[in-house]
């Protein structure tokens, strides 16, 4: 907590004429398009080239910050007691190994949008500081460990495969260079994938980290990048098994209270991937009709503490709403209108994350980021 105050301390020296909280989230707001006459953040936020200086600071702060840290470690005997630097040095800060995946998502990320960031240099090292082949090894050893099969199951499993996705789709030396060195664990995530998902019986359909649409929506974005086809096969076997015949999702029994994913949001998003744009019109209308209302309204997830870990999650779900909101309207005018509902949700939270305790600090950055990505006039 002392190094995020004083990480948030350097960030305040931009502008020293205002107060602490005033400072750093106006900074904030102006970089995606506050309006200049009021207090308000315009319906449609951006993402620019000094928002993405001020979020690339959450996880250069904490990639490399070892404690505090939940291992959600299966001990087989003393010997696996290791610091979390040991047991997984390319990922092992950031307070757990998936927000330590999804900050270095983050930084790749806003690099390949902003390759002007004037502190690209910094980035770029601790990118290459951190995932190198030797560090690779001991993460993919690690996996192979003999109670650790399940480690990171599929939330982990799909941003390191989001990871994978934005370095192959960079344009840059250094991403072939990151790339082929993530491949072995890369290749390790895809055959767990591939053997696991014919196994499970029944989707996961709760908010927080096992939810199993969250998880193939990440695999299959990277399956289709790539073009790996036998990714491909098994994701969309398996998705029209678990939530063909969904219909009438209880959105008014979201969020829960730790929620930081929308259940029937994750799945329709992921179907939107799925199935070919006559189906899917078909499917939403019985599976979420309300969407089609030009007046559907969804009340944002409303934090009470955000020093407490699980009710910050809040945040996440507004943010991850809206990346999902945006995705089913992609390419559809009759949903155009959920752009609105999106917006809404990212401007509820944006303004929150960067004077956040570590507790939302260290993961939060990345769904904003992604949630950003997804924003359409």
């Amino acid at each position: 907590m002392k190094n995020y105050t004083l990480l948030l301390l350097i960030i305040l020296m931009f502008n020293c004429n205002t107060s602490k909280e005033e400072n750093y989230k106006d900074q904030l707001i102006l970089a995606v398009n506050k309006a200049s006459n009021n207090t308000e953040i315009k319906d449609v936020p951006k993402l620019n080239l000094k928002a993405a200086k001020i979020l690339s600071e959450l996880p250069l702060h904490c990639m490399n910050t070892e404690y505090p840290n939940k291992l959600s470690q299966t001990l087989g005997g003393d010997e696996d007691l290791k610091p979390p630097s040991v047991l997984h040095p390319a990922f092992y800060g950031c307070f757990d190994w998936h927000s330590a995946v999804h900050g270095h998502w983050s930084l790749v990320s806003l690099l390949k949008s902003f390759p002007e960031i004037d502190i690209t240099g910094k980035i770029k090292q601790k990118l290459l500081y951190n995932i190198t082949k030797e560090n690779i090894e001991i993460e993919v050893a690690y996996f192979l460990g003999k109670h650790n099969k399940s480690y990171e199951r599929t939330y982990g499993w799909a941003w390191l495969l989001k990871l994978a996705e934005e370095l192959h789709t960079w344009n840059e030396p250094i991403a072939r260079k990151l790339e082929d060195n993530l491949r072995p664990l890369t290749d390790l995530i895809v055959g767990k994938y591939i053997e696991f998902l014919p196994k499970l019986n029944y989707p996961i359909r709760v908010g927080e980290h096992p939810n199993t649409a969250f998880g193939l929506s990440f695999a299959w974005d990277y399956a289709n990048t790539v073009n790996n086809d036998e990714l491909k096969g098994v994701i969309e076997q398996r998705a029209k098994d678990f939530y063909l015949k969904d219909a009438n999702c209880p959105m008014a029994w979201e969020p829960g209270g730790f929620d930081f994913l929308s259940p029937c949001l994750e799945e329709a998003a992921l179907m939107k991937r799925i199935l070919t744009t006559a189906e899917f019109k078909i499917w939403i209308n019985l599976f979420l009709p309300q969407l089609r209302s030009k007046n559907f309204y969804l009340e944002t997830g409303k934090v009470s503490d955000r020093n407490d870990g699980k009710l910050v999650h809040l945040d996440g779900v507004n943010f991850s709403r809206a990346w999902n909101l945006n995705k089913i309207a992609e390419g559809l005018s009759e949903f155009s209108h959920l752009k609105k509902t999106a917006n809404n949700h990212i401007n509820y939270s944006l303004p929150s994350i960067v004077d956040d305790s570590y507790e939302g600090g260290h993961w939060l950055g990345s769904f904003a980021i992604y949630a950003l990505n997804s924003v359409t006039e």
